[in-house]
């Protein structure tokens, strides 16, 4: 008797967690996370994982956006200089994402079994995930809506910063939006204008969202500035070179960004 081909068949896969139905963590950034809390540093960290600097920092910064406590923090000063570390709440992540893992792996092995009797399966399913180009997923809550004629004006509180968004009314009500509800507010970094703290410029902007500079990597044209906010969320800029060097920016200095309302698309979790 010919052997049929499920018999050849196995399973495979690796574990992603998710939150409020965007991508939280997977095997890459639980390593990541461990060898920070080993190394102190996130430079080495990269190093050890053959990853960029700045592409290390984009994962801290959408884990550290996305949970309610941060997960990895920057250390400064002291007897060994500055560097970075792991919060107990990055600890106890890498913790239940490691029961987690050996409960999958489990679940792949019964799979594997079970998958030999093809006809059990009608079809095997996927997930398909929304994946957007927008830099900046600012997690908050809805505190107050003013409907107008045709638009809404919507504002969330990103961890203690207001921020104003404008949208349909029919867009309102497809979201299910109401005092109280978690909202994300997507912004892309080149819709996010810079300016010093003491610049006193009045502008139509509504937004206006200040903080300090925790990083600023320089490419051959345009310079990313990462401005971790009053209330302590992140916030992504792309400004030109020159921009930058006119606006004297400086880790560890003060800065704004401004953001036009109608420039925040917002979402929610399904």
């Amino acid at each position: 008797m010919t052997e049929s081909i499920e018999q050849d068949l196995a399973t495979s896969g690796t574990l992603r967690l998710d939150m409020k139905d965007h991508r939280f963590v997977g095997h890459g950034r639980i390593d990541l996370l461990r060898r920070i809390g080993e190394t102190g540093s996130i430079s080495q960290a990269a190093r050890s994982m053959a990853m960029s600097y700045k592409q290390a920092w984009d994962s801290v910064d959408a884990m550290n956006n996305l949970s309610a406590q941060a997960l990895v923090r920057r250390r400064t000063g002291g007897r060994h200089g500055g560097g970075t570390e792991l919060t107990d709440e990055g600890r106890r992540l890498i913790a239940v994402y490691e029961a987690a893992e050996r409960e999958h792996q489990r679940f792949l092995e019964r799979l594997s079994h079970s998958i030999q009797d093809f006809d059990r399966f009608e079809s095997l399913l996927g997930v398909l995930n929304m994946k957007v180009s927008a830099r900046n997923h600012l997690r908050g809550l809805v505190t107050e809506i003013k409907a107008g004629a045709v638009n809404a004006e919507i504002t969330l509180d990103i961890n203690g910063t207001p921020l104003v968004a404008i949208i349909t009314n029919e867009s309102v009500q497809s979201l299910g939006l109401e005092p109280g509800v978690e909202t994300f507010a997507l912004i892309k970094s080149s819709f996010v204008i810079l300016a010093t703290e003491d610049g006193g410029l009045r502008t139509s902007a509504r937004n206006r969202l200040c903080g300090t500079i925790e990083r600023i990597i320089s490419g051959s044209v345009n310079t990313e500035v990462v401005l971790v906010l009053d209330g302590g969320a992140r916030l992504t800029a792309m400004v030109t070179n020159e921009s930058a060097q006119d606006l004297e920016l400086v880790e560890g200095g003060r800065a704004c960004a401004l953001i036009k309302a109608p420039h925040i698309i917002l979402a929610v979790s399904g």
